[in-house]
Formats: structure tokens, sequence, C-alpha cells
């Protein structure tokens, strides 16, 4: 029935024919035509988004100069630049080119921070010692005694003898400093011993800071005014303390 109605329709078999025909030579080139398939657009994935997605994208990130790609003052502080880079990194989070554009930006201005410090100080160091290389013989060989030790030595003898003085000012009213000025030269005279290993020299060295110190006491506190001086302070009093002044620097500072 179906080929008496084909051949009976030329049209009909003209088409059943052709399609035959292309299903044959397609069989033979090894390709199988399916008309049921249809041609579709492949749905793009998360990563097949342009880049970034909905993310602001930092405006500034062709800006070569850092100090205008992070939007601050060529004079700005350190605390400025961490301020202005924590500003935009949560600004502009999310987006890796923007990220990167800034920290590259900061970490130029901090590198460029720490060279400065580390210069300045290199040449303060060395123009201290072109300065002591171009002084008078007998300077270098006073400088020769002087030593700087830590920090934390200097305030901790400092705290020692501050508490001295204070010691001597509030027993001013009762009696002389006798008792405080035997206990700061027996600490001076310590002190020294731990670094000279010669207690002869600590003792030396000691006893000439103390004498030192009571004979500029002696000479320049008479020359302050009486307006300035407390009335229980008496001539004994300030002198010890000029000489607490001498005796700190002499088991600080001298070797």
């Amino acid at each position: 029935m179906w080929s008496s109605s084909s051949l009976s329709n030329p049209t009909l078999s003209t088409l059943f024919l052709g399609h035959k025909l292309r299903q044959n030579q397609n069989s033979k080139n090894g390709l199988i035509f399916n008309p049921i398939f249809k041609s579709h657009k492949i749905p793009r994935c998360a990563v097949d988004m342009p880049y970034g997605g909905n993310t602001p994208t930092f405006s500034r990130i062709k800006v070569w100069d850092p100090y205008k790609r992070l939007g601050i003052s060529p004079y700005a502080s350190e605390e400025e630049i961490w301020s202005a880079r924590n500003f935009l990194l949560e600004q502009y989070a999310g987006h890796e080119r923007s990220e990167e554009s800034i920290e590259a930006a900061f970490e130029k201005l901090l590198m460029g921070s720490f060279q400065h410090r580390k210069k300045t100080k290199i040449n303060l160091k060395s123009r201290l010692k072109k300065k002591v290389e171009e002084s008078p013989p007998w300077i270098k060989n006073l400088l020769n005694f002087v030593e700087l030790p830590p920090v934390e030595v200097i305030f901790r003898r400092l705290f020692l003898f501050a508490f001295m003085g204070g010691w001597s000012i509030m027993n001013s009213s009762e009696g002389g400093p006798a008792f405080q000025v035997a206990v700061s030269l027996a600490a001076c005279i310590y002190f020294l011993n731990e670094k000279t290993k010669s207690l002869a020299r600590a003792f030396v060295i000691g006893l000439g800071a103390l004498a030192t110190g009571w004979i500029c006491g002696s000479i320049f506190v008479p020359m302050i005014p009486t307006v300035l001086i407390h009335p229980t302070w008496t001539l004994e009093l300030l002198t010890s303390l000029v000489a607490y002044v001498f005796l700190f620097l002499a088991c600080t500072f001298l070797k």
C-alpha cells in the first residue's frame, strides 16, 4: 500500500528517495544523520562569564604612581598608607587584578619607606664615624673609654639613681643624704666591676665620679636663684643630686 501510494504520488516518492539516498551516502562516509537531533547552543557556565562578574573594578589599575594609585599624598605616613590599602582591598574584594594592583602599590611604598629609613640610619652612622675620625686625638682617646649599653640597661640604672634622688628629697627634713649617697656609690662600683672585671678600677672610677659630681655641685648649685629652690632643700641635698647624675653616667657609659 505504501509502495503503491508512493508510486502514484511522484512528489512524495521523490522526497522519500532523496532522503534514502542521503541516508545511504552518509552511511558510506561513516556519518549517521538523524533528523531528530537539532543544534542547540551550549549553555555557558560561571567560568565562561566575564572576568570578575559583577565585582567592581579598580579604576586606577594602570596608574603608574603608587601614591596616586592608592589615592594618598606623597607625604603620607605609614599609617595612612596602611589605611588606604585596607580600605581599597575591602572595597574591591573579589576582583583579582584590582587586589594585585593595590598590593603592588602598597608593597612599593612600604619598601621605599624601609629603604629610606635604612639609608638615613646608615648616613647618620657614617656622619658620626666621620666626625670621630676628624676629631682631635684627645677626643678619640676619650671616646675609647665610652660605650653605649642596651636601652634596657640605661633605663634600669636611670630608675635606680632617680629613686635615690627622690628618696633624698623626701628625707631632706630629717637629715642629710649620706646614706643614699653611700648606697649610690656602692651600686656604681658594683656595676663598673661587672663591666671591667676589676674591683680596683671600678672603685677608682666610682670615687672619681662621686668627687667630680660633688665638686661640680658645690660650684654650680649656689649660682641657682633662691627663688627656684625649695626652702627645705639644702646645699648638701642639691649637691648630692648632682653627684647622683655623675655616678649614673659613670656606671652606665664608662668602660
